[in-house]
């Protein structure tokens, strides 16, 4: 599937250590750690395990004392291990005290994410907001100014809930809820400008934990913002409910072009590991067609036909085997990324399949002949048979890539008996 790229509707291109976020950039996938920051050997080993699954950005939490001293430590631990991935510090509360006062913690993060929301009551909301913009500033860092339904500025809150009950036809509470998270965010961004912080250093997030009231959200921020967005559910949920809901609302705002940067903040089974949002996010650009980030595994669910497993099991073989050898092809076969290719159980829909991808195999069904054809660029190149066509047809895939995307010297050649026509 070729990388291509929806008309954004930011205008603004901020980085973030090498990574562009907004403009023309591709859409950007980040995730966050679950460690305690302050532990440093669990800290890097998860950014690492990020990075290595595709998160090209890993924010991590900075909460007190601990965790900002933590922070060089890290970034040093992280770039010994040649992990380059820009580092983003989640500032809550007392961000303001400890970006001033440990300057090695705020001089080696790549950006800083403020919470409006939380920084403090009052007078004093604007004052050390600005006080962490002006560190921003110094250190010319870009910053995230992400807004939260679940820590909204109560005070500006309740001045829209004050306004709109002196409507003669007062609107709901979603609807104030939603424009007041808008003018948060928006709000904030135009005093941090104010501040001297360019539209280049800010992203705008405004999150909330329902697919509707995200896609209202985001469509009237894009429609007063044109600087860069970031997207995803603040609390998405667990499993297939939090899949399902992250997809549906980062589909519908990337179609239109709204969002320059995801996260699908699953929540993880107790000791699973935080991979899954990073695979999760990059299927989502990928089924769009806004970027390729492995090959892609085209398969049948099965049904009366196919009451043998065996396609099952080589369809994951099939996928696993390519997860892993895009550690290698990344900059050996560059590309391979874009490899389509097919597995299927019958021959009712499986020779047109296979000959829509790169290279596909139509495996027998109940009552067919035990042959496997092989299609390749749309062309049937032969027929597997035997106790090892698994083994046979991932030589075949190996072959392919490195016909296609490399020298042709450099892939598995098969030696599997197989029969042309």
């Amino acid at each position: 599937m070729p990388s291509t790229s929806l008309p954004r509707k930011s205008t603004h291109q901020v980085r973030v250590g090498k990574i562009l976020v907004g403009g023309d950039a591709p859409v950007v996938v980040q995730s966050m750690t679950n460690t305690d920051t302050a532990d440093v050997d669990a800290t890097v080993r998860q950014v690492i395990e990020l990075a290595e699954a595709g998160s090209e950005i890993v924010r991590i939490t900075v909460n007190n004392d601990d965790a900002a001293k933590a922070v060089p430590v890290i970034r040093a631990r992280l770039d010994a291990a040649g992990c380059s991935v820009p580092l983003v510090g989640d500032f809550h509360y007392n961000g303001h005290t400890l970006l001033q006062e440990y300057s090695d913690c705020a001089d080696v993060l790549d950006k800083y994410r403020i919470n409006p929301g939380n920084v403090g009551q009052g007078e004093k909301r604007d004052i050390r907001f600005c006080q962490m913009i002006e560190q921003a500033c110094i250190r010319n860092k870009p910053v995230r100014i992400g807004v939260n339904w679940g820590s909204l500025d109560p005070q500006l809150l309740a001045r829209k809930l004050d306004e709109n009950a002196a409507l003669a036809s007062p609107r709901s509470l979603e609807t104030v809820t939603r424009e007041a998270l808008v003018d948060s965010a928006v709000n904030s961004a135009e005093l941090a400008q104010r501040e001297g912080l360019r539209p280049d250093q800010i992203i705008l997030s405004a999150k909330v934990s329902a697919v509707p009231e995200l896609v209202a959200v985001y469509r009237q921020l894009a429609e007063r913002s044109d600087l860069a967005l970031h997207l995803g559910l603040t609390e998405a949920g667990m499993a297939d409910k939090g899949v399902v809901s992250s997809t549906a609302g980062l589909v519908l705002l990337l179609h239109e072009g709204i969002g320059d940067t995801i996260r699908v903040s699953l929540t993880p089974r107790p000791g699973e590991s935080r991979t899954r949002e990073v695979r999760i996010a990059q299927e989502v650009l990928q089924s769009l067609g806004l970027r390729s980030f492995t090959p892609q595994v085209t398969a049948c669910p099965g049904c009366g036909r196919t009451t043998s497993d065996f396609f099952q099991r080589l369809a994951g073989e099939v996928q696993e085997h390519l997860r892993q050898r895009m550690v290698k092809w990344k900059t050996q076969y560059p590309g391979a990324e874009t490899l389509s290719v097919a597995v299927m159980g019958c021959v009712v829909n499986g020779p047109g399949e296979s000959r829509h991808a790169d290279i596909g195999i139509s495996l027998p069904g109940t009552g067919e002949k035990p042959v496997a054809p092989v299609f390749q660029d749309g062309e049937k190149i032969c027929t597997l048979r035997g106790e090892d066509i698994a083994t046979q047809f991932i030589a075949l895939v190996e072959n392919y890539v490195d016909n296609r995307f490399g020298d042709g010297t450099d892939g598995t050649q098969s030696d599997a008996p197989v029969q042309a026509g």
